[in-house]
């Protein structure tokens, strides 16, 4: 069979186009210099140098050195009677990962995390993609609009939790159920994980399964003897900081540019957070998302001085939800002083259901000292809000309360800058949405 130079030549030039498609880098998630990219691997897949990697299961404790970059592979876990000690300016950049492997730091039930950051030389948690080098607090690859490029930080403990059915124990979300490793809560409600302080957690939030995400910072019966301050969470795919139950106390959290809620409450959480922020942008949901007990077990949480920021384009909404907040599954705690800004028309503060309804009227759902401040565009206010329409302060449930009516007793509105109330910013100076001048 005779083949013409014109088929010769046509195949040649549709197999150039057919190599030209594909991209070549590394194609091995686990991999430092991983292509998420790439399509056909060309050799150049790095090994992270085993003096600076973290990975597996640790089995004594171990002091990182700040003077280098760390890289975080796969599923790294500090178990129970094992410390991890992190000191001041260290970086720590993650692997990708993939589904079940994706990156992540667990301290299980047991173990502790010793991180204690400064203000001038916070603890870093990001992704390899990230340039930053020794020495800084921020790189010029990525924004806080890039998410899901690692896993996050678990803490695991065994103070109490309000389980479904009542049991002890639950295996956390973001961990498959072989990793035992997984599990938390008990009944040590001073239980002690350890002390973190001054950590920046960014672009995390990687799915292992169909809507199965892990939070940028995850506290499942976290108990009170651990000591939390000081965390930003920035460009996270689900929650910036989720409480699952425990009783610690935290203060100075900041969350921005979260694909979720911000702060989330969950399984009778029975803390308090306070002088914190969330700052919504177009990706995110709710400022706050707020559940009672799974259980019989009771607990009731208390926020102090929160200020929540949503976000739009010339009064109009950005945000996916961009709701304010959202008290769901009979939450009882306490809500004091918090600063409510920039949030347009329509987005709200709902009592869920009846149970959520019950407990405001029972009394075990409180709200006190709120300012609010809507959004503007060239200098003017983009409404006037009402305090007592159910606008703002909206009871969705069946049963009915006082809440929409007592709007006008729960909060004042303020203008901008005139809050005396919410966090107090200064204290945030040291975290990225700071120098990115998200406030």
């Amino acid at each position: 069979m005779k083949i013409s130079k014109l088929t010769i030549l046509s195949s040649i030039f549709a197999l150039g186009i057919l190599a030209s498609c594909g991209k070549e880098g590394c194609t091995d998630p686990s991999a430092p210099n991983y292509d998420p990219d790439a399509t056909k691997d060309d050799g150049s897949c790095q090994e992270a140098a085993n003096e600076y990697l973290l990975s597996g299961t640790l089995s004594e404790d171990k002091t990182l050195d700040a003077a280098n970059i760390w890289t975080l592979q796969g599923r790294v876990i500090v178990p129970n009677g094992v410390t991890l000690t992190i000191p001041a300016g260290t970086i720590i950049k993650a692997t990708a990962g993939t589904g079940a492997n994706a990156s992540s730091l667990v301290i299980a039930r047991g173990g502790k995390l010793n991180a204690e950051g400064t203000a001038s030389a916070p603890i870093i948690m990001t992704s390899v993609s990230d340039d930053i080098a020794v020495g800084q607090t921020s790189g010029s690859s990525l924004t806080e609009n890039v998410r899901g490029l690692w896993g996050g930080l678990l803490v695991l403990g065994n103070a109490p939790c309000s389980f479904s059915g009542d049991v002890s124990e639950l295996q956390i979300e973001g961990i498959p159920a072989s990793e035992t490793n997984g599990l938390y809560g008990g009944n040590d409600a001073a239980d002690n994980s350890g002390t973190m302080r001054y950590i920046s957690i960014r672009h995390g939030g990687a799915e292992i399964g169909e809507g199965n995400e892990i939070n940028g910072l995850t506290l499942g019966g976290v108990g009170t003897g651990t000591t939390i301050d000081h965390i930003e969470v920035v460009g996270n795919v689900d929650d910036g900081i989720e409480f699952f139950g425990g009783t610690v106390n935290a203060s100075e959290l900041l969350v921005w540019g979260q694909g979720d809620d911000g702060l989330d409450i969950d399984q009778a959480y029975a803390g308090t957070i306070s002088n914190s922020m969330v700052i919504l942008n177009e990706a995110s949901d709710h400022a706050l998302e707020i559940d009672g007990p799974e259980g019989s077990a009771l607990g009731s949480f208390t926020l102090n001085n929160i200020t929540l920021i949503g976000t739009n384009d010339e009064c109009d909404p950005t945000g996916v939800d961009g709701e304010i907040s959202d008290y769901r599954k009979g939450a009882t705690g306490a809500n004091n002083n918090v600063y409510v800004m920039n949030f347009t028309e329509g987005k709200d503060i709902e009592l869920d259901k009846d149970a959520d309804a019950n407990s405001y009227t029972a009394g075990t759902l409180s709200f006190s000292g709120y300012q609010f401040t809507p959004a503007m565009h060239d200098g003017s206010d983009c409404y006037t809000p009402n305090l007592t329409d159910g606008s703002i302060f909206n009871d969705k449930s069946s049963v009915g309360s006082t809440f929409e009516a007592d709007g006008a007793t729960i909060c004042t509105v303020v203008s901008s800058g005139g809050n005396s109330v919410g966090a107090n910013t200064a204290d945030f100076s040291w975290t990225y949405a700071a120098s990115k001048d998200a406030f």
